[in-house]
């Protein structure tokens, strides 16, 4: 929500097709953009979209395409243009005179989303290392920028010794920054092994897919949810109890596209829970047009964690906004997956992976929320056997109850 008082400010969003992607995909990575902009506090107004091989070296798409959009910057009085991939720091001084407006690109805006987002003194401290060393190499192109619309004459020789100052600055901060972290990694990690020898479940997924909700409908909580990217920063554990069987419930921090490496380093201790938990609970937005490809990302970023191989379950969230385009019968153009209906994707790859258990639930409507606890006590059951072997008399109770 954004404050009363405070102007709303306009955006407009860039991206390149690249070879290979058809413009649709690039359409949807587009509105993700917007999405996130949105949480940031912007009003995206238009979109600008070149097909390129690769990016244009000094401003990123090319020179009559940033002509074009210099003309709509002027006309339209636009606050920020947003860019769908990281920027040189070249770029950005480069675009920034061709437009005369304020420059984002990606990875600059999910560190403000983070920023805005981080409520406790941990997740401040991981957002603010992933700022500091996402502005140490900029600083350059930074400083370049000032003595340009100072005039630069006298500055140079100061502005390269205040450029030194504020790298020894920033350098001393990531190290600081770095030490906190050390410490509350290790607090952390004492926590965790405090909770002795329970069985631990990680929710895990894309960002907006629901995690929390599921969270608050296991768990009996009250989490903060809400339509938006990251609602979700520190990662809450509760005790979650299914008949009689206990087991640690987390819910952790969402992924995305391009989720900035910085960030990833920096929340290494709160993606722990991933790493060291048990069984994941994979959630996804079936609603979403690009879900496929939200499971991809998510399932790279488990690798780079090295939890891919994790036992887990497959939960398909929000079946109560999912919709599908009904065909006529003489439509001979080729079926695609929003012509299917629920009960049609349940007949596909995604019910019939005989690696993990799935289930298609709403956790906004608890519609198959039973089933759903049913498949969780059936898993947990298997590690809780191996740990506690004499306390089979827990499993003679019905996980309803």
């Amino acid at each position: 929500m954004i404050e009363t008082g405070i102007p709303v400010e306009r955006a407009i969003l860039i991206g390149i097709n690249y070879p290979g992607q058809d413009e649709r995909e690039t359409e949807e990575y587009i509105d993700e953009l917007s999405f996130l902009a949105d949480t940031a506090g912007a009003k995206p107004v238009s979109r600008f979209i070149q097909k390129l091989e690769i990016p244009n070296p000094r401003t990123f798409v090319g020179s009559g395409k940033i002509d074009e959009i210099a003309r709509y910057v002027a006309e339209n009085k636009i606050d920020i243009a947003i860019f769908d991939d990281e920027l040189s720091p070249g770029q950005i001084r480069n675009i920034e005179e061709a437009l005369g407006c304020r420059i984002l690109d990606r990875t600059n805006l999910i560190l403000d989303i983070f920023a805005r987002r981080a409520r406790t003194s941990h997740a401040r401290t991981q957002v603010e290392l992933a700022q500091y060393k996402y502005l140490l190499p900029r600083l350059t192109g930074m400083w370049t920028h000032l003595e340009r619309q100072r005039g630069g004459i006298g500055l140079r020789g100061p502005g390269e010794t205040e450029i030194e100052t504020d790298r020894r600055i920033i350098r001393d901060k990531i190290a600081l920054l770095k030490t906190q972290l050390k410490k509350i990694d290790m607090q952390m990690s004492t926590q965790r092994k405090n909770r002795g020898k329970m069985v631990r479940v990680a929710l895990v997924g894309y960002t907006n897919v629901g995690k929390s909700t599921i969270m608050n409908l296991l768990s009996k909580s009250d989490l903060f949810a809400e339509n938006k990217l990251f609602a979700t920063l520190d990662t809450t554990v509760r005790k979650v109890v299914i008949g009689n069987l206990p087991f640690l419930l987390s819910d952790t921090v969402g992924f995305i596209r391009k989720l900035p490496h910085d960030l990833v380093e920096s929340f290494k201790s709160t993606l722990d829970e991933v790493r060291e938990s048990d069984l994941l609970v994979h959630v996804v937005d079936i609603s979403h047009p690009g879900f496929e490809e939200q499971i991809k990302v998510v399932n790279e970023t488990l690798r780079d964690l090295e939890s891919f191989n994790k036992p887990s379950v497959m939960v398909f969230n929000k079946i109560d906004v999912f919709s599908y385009i009904v065909k006529d019968e003489d439509d001979l153009t080729p079926v695609l997956k929003e012509n299917y209906s629920i009960q049609e994707l349940k007949k596909t790859w995604m019910s019939n992976n005989k690696d993990h258990p799935t289930v298609f639930i709403s956790a906004k409507t608890k519609e198959n929320i039973e089933e759903l606890r049913k498949i969780l006590y059936e898993e947990v059951k298997r590690f809780h056997i191996k740990r506690y072997p004499y306390n089979d008399f827990l499993f003679e109770v019905n996980p309803e109850t």
